[in-house]
């Protein structure tokens, strides 16, 4: 007994449960009338056995761990429970060793008493509790006038369960809960804690009218993509602002639902349905293998990085020029996997030397290349820095590659590669050319893997919509009717370790990202998901098609075919017929640039032309679609 109130922080209130203990057993004794006069030895004897017998399952229970503030109503009942294990475990004692005065109906009653009292005191504490904070609130000027928001909660599961019962405890003062969506018909007018189940999602707008709805918690966390979407797309539509339940992964690391919400993003709207890997083929593939990461630090270089170091590999190299970036995914796979072999490497793909330090040193067995130059409107106005980095960055990746032996090179591509209308991707479209002659004299495994616009990417345009959107406006669109291609950062990386599981070299891999999204639309979602009304608290102004932009964005050339591989997401296009020597004579034009002091934006784009026969002028592939708008 000493031990345990030694061991127990809360000390006043193991003192106040054995008060209560002591006081049930003598209102019981005086209840059912037992003389206790002849033998106070025995009885105190025997109540300090029903304490230390009901202080031990308090123990096994944890209840001395709890903030009686936070307690819920699953707590309340482990005191029951833990009052009846105690008498049940002493009316057995009483029957073995003959207790005198602790006999069964004594322990049922004083058992009853305190299970009673247990509960009542620390519902009563709480309240007192719960009280004295918000005077302290009041007197720090942290609850002055607030306003209780009135929330409407979708899904009628455990989601909202927890939701509520953290709402009922702690936060009635900021919410109010008016009710529950749930498309689940036999869920219709049932309760929740009190909670009404109030209609399905086609009853959204008239309740958020018709109640006042100041907020939107969805709580549904196991739902596929495109169901998650639409409701989503009705709840943005009500103009009230929305927070949604994200993972049952999350929930769990955030310790609770209440805690776990988050603001809709627009990945949330993309509608996508979860991409089944082959994993079993990713990691056979990765398994023990050194691994080089050109361009490490990236968006894209580095989520690369995040999913191959989850298939074991050997060692990892991440090599990138930007030592910041480098340094932070150093440290945040160091931190997640202690036990792997991750070495950082600051260099340039522009530099030879430095990259055959690299390989000489780490001898990689798999190679993705994902460092280059991306950004569009900045290569159009240095367009030398695009080829020298992009073009000759790729020659030198691919040489080093191809002299040390590496068993598999991926190069990281662009749908802007597919008739290009800027240097960037002109300059990508050389990449994938280089990569498709060289596979042909190699004994490496030379492909490439294509894609569009990916969220979050460092030149994204959502963060640049949410600086604008934080300023107040106006968000800039460069035309009203410009699509691209959108894929998540970890979408696109676990196709490109799905494509390369199918490579045999020379090919073009391109991912299916699903339907083109006007540039115009996403910035309307994006103003309504964080609470504004577009062109009306936030302007969105049309600037006009930047140097080299496309209103349309394309995955294939005409030239091409596409064939499909084992995977429904992953395409391959038949291989371009280049040859070495062709590929040689186009260099050495693009080499003589560099050396160049006299060259000219135009003379650089007129001579990136002559290697690159579909790199063609914007105004040719956007014809008339862009006057008057």
């Amino acid at each position: 007994m000493v031990e345990i109130i030694k061991k127990n922080k809360n000390l006043l209130l193991v003192i106040f449960d054995i008060a209560i203990i002591i006081a049930c057993y003598l209102v019981s004794i005086f209840f059912l009338s037992i003389n206790i006069t002849d033998d106070y030895i025995t009885l105190i004897k025997e109540l300090a056995i029903a304490v230390v017998t009901y202080e031990i399952f308090l123990n096994i229970f944890q209840m001395y761990r709890n903030m009686m503030r936070y307690e819920v109503g699953k707590d309340y009942v482990k005191y029951i429970i833990s009052s009846i294990i105690a008498i049940i475990i002493l009316s057995i004692l009483a029957l073995t060793f003959h207790f005198k005065y602790l006999d069964i109906k004594l322990n049922i009653l004083a058992g009853v008493l305190t299970a009673g009292m247990f509960v009542m005191y620390r519902l009563a504490g709480r309240s007192i509790l719960a009280r004295k904070m918000k005077k302290f609130e009041k007197k720090t000027g942290k609850d002055t006038n607030k306003k209780v928001s009135n929330l409407l909660i979708i899904g009628a599961g455990m989601g909202a369960r927890e939701i509520i019962i953290a709402i009922q405890n702690s936060m009635k003062d900021e919410y109010n809960i008016v009710g529950i969506i749930d498309d689940n018909i036999s869920k219709l007018n049932r309760y929740i804690l009190g909670v009404k189940v109030l209609g399905t999602r086609y009853d959204i707008t008239k309740i958020v009218q018709e109640k006042e709805v100041d907020i939107i918690f969805f709580a549904i966390n196991k739902i596929d993509a495109i169901n998650r979407r639409k409701i989503l797309e009705i709840c943005q539509e009500t103009g009230v602002k929305t927070r949604v339940l994200p993972t049952t992964e999350e929930v769990i690391t955030k310790q609770g639902a209440i805690n776990s919400l988050r603001d809709v993003q627009i990945e949330d709207l993309l509608g996508r349905e979860p991409i089944q890997l082959d994993n079993k083929n990713i990691h056979s593939l990765i398994k023990g293998q050194t691994v080089l990461v050109t361009g490490g630090g990236g968006s894209i270089g580095s989520e690369l990085c995040r999913q191959i170091i989850k298939y074991n590999p050997e060692r990892l190299i991440i090599l990138d020029i930007y030592e910041n970036n480098l340094y932070d995914i150093e440290m945040e796979l160091k931190g997640d996997f202690p036990k792997a072999h991750i070495e950082a490497v600051v260099g340039s793909v522009r530099d030879k030397s430095r990259l055959n330090e690299v390989f000489e040193k780490y001898k990689p067995e798999l190679v993705f290349h994902a460092a280059a130059h991306k950004h569009v409107p900045l290569m159009e106005n240095n367009p030398l820095e695009a080829i020298k980095n992009n073009v000759f960055g790729t020659y030198n990746v691919v040489n080093c590659a191809d002299e040390y032996r590496v068993e598999k090179f991926v190069l990281i591509s662009t749908d802007k590669a597919v008739n290009p209308t800027n240097i960037m991707g002109a300059s990508k479209r050389m990449c994938e050319m280089i990569v498709q002659a060289k596979n042909k004299v190699s004994k490496t495994d030379y492909v490439a893997v294509r894609f569009g616009n990916v969220l979050g990417s460092n030149g994204s345009v959502i963060p640049l919509f949410k600086k604008q959107i934080e300023k107040g406006g106006p968000v800039t669109v460069t035309h009203k009717d410009i699509t691209r291609f959108f894929m998540t950062i970890p979408e696109a990386v676990q196709l490109i370790l799905q494509a390369v599981t199918y490579a045999k070299g020379g090919e073009i891999f391109v991912l299916d990202m699903g339907e083109p999204v006007k540039i115009y639309d996403l910035a309307v979602s994006l103003i309504k998901l964080l609470g504004y009304e577009p062109n009306v608290d936030i302007p969105i102004q049309i600037t006009g098609l930047r140097p080299g932009e496309k209103l349309y964005e394309e995955i294939l050339m005409e030239e091409e075919g596409l064939q499909a591989t084992k995977h429904n997401k992953i395409f391959v296009s038949k291989p371009m017929h280049l040859e070495m020597n062709e590929l040689d004579a186009k260099l050495a034009v693009l080499g003589k640039l560099q050396y160049d002091e006299n060259y000219s934006r135009e003379h650089v784009k007129e001579i990136m032309k002559s290697v690159v026969p579909t790199y063609k002028n914007p105004e040719e592939i956007n014809g008339e679609k862009t006057k008057g708008k």
